[in-house]
């Protein structure tokens, strides 16, 4: 693996891993401004999350500074790309739809809390829907896609890659009870990047879905229908 792809794996890990430290130190810099309660936690939360998935992507795109001149063989024109992207939401969408029909007949319990909390911090913090819907799409199809897909199917075909790379970018949402679902909807993120080419595809996928379930659950008051439950975040 390039070494700037290692630097850019360490990030994301280290982000991750992070957290509860940033958030203890984010919480106490804002209580002694006078924050408490629910607010100061909220708050915590939302200011640490941006600023880490920021900086994140920040070195991301810096160690990659010189890929993006280099133009990828094969890759898909321009105007196919984009109406990939807008397919790629239904693909997604259906393939959400399957992974949830799946999961329920499995006793699996629809929805997630992942995605509740972080809508629930939206309400609070407005500034998240820039980490939700942006800067966590970009890094994740970057991270999981480009990097790990991307090496592996080098060696491997593409089942096994996308399975390998979509089960990690599911366990990274923390929820294992619903891997199906998550890693389903990783396998047409890697389909998408292996037809086009071009990983802004997949990004623009990601970025319309976490978009979409932003809309509909406020469009909808709090009741968003099932198959956009789920942030791919």
């Amino acid at each position: 693996m390039k070494k700037n792809y290692q630097i850019i794996l360490i990030t994301y890990i280290a982000m991750q891993l992070l957290l509860g430290i940033g958030l203890q130190i984010t919480a106490r810099i804002l209580h002694q401004l006078g924050y408490s309660g629910d607010q100061l936690t909220f708050l915590a939360y939302s200011i640490w999350l941006v600023f880490s998935f920021s900086v994140a992507l920040f070195i991301t795109l810096y160690q990659l500074r010189n890929e993006w001149k280099q133009k990828s063989r094969g890759a898909a024109p321009f105007y196919s790309s984009i109406l990939w992207a807008l397919f790629g939401v239904f693909l997604a969408i259906t393939a959400q739809g399957i992974a949830i029909q799946i999961e329920s007949f499995f006793g699996i319990q629809a929805g997630s809390e992942n995605t509740q909390n972080i809508l629930h911090i939206i309400e609070m913090a407005p500034a998240v829907i820039i980490t939700s819907s942006f800067v966590g799409p970009i890094l994740e199809e970057i991270v999981f896609r480009k990097i790990l897909f991307g090496t592996l199917y080098k060696r491997y075909n593409f089942f096994i890659s996308a399975l390998i790379s979509s089960i990690l970018f599911a366990l990274a949402h923390l929820e294992v009870e619903h891997i199906l679902l998550y890693s389903s909807i990783g396998f047409v993120f890697s389909y998408l990047y292996v037809r086009t080419r071009r990983i802004i595809v997949p990004i623009t996928t990601h970025i319309l879905m976490n978009t979409i379930v932003v809309i509909a659950q406020f469009a909808s008051k709090g009741e968003a229908a099932s198959f956009v439950q789920f942030f791919p975040f």
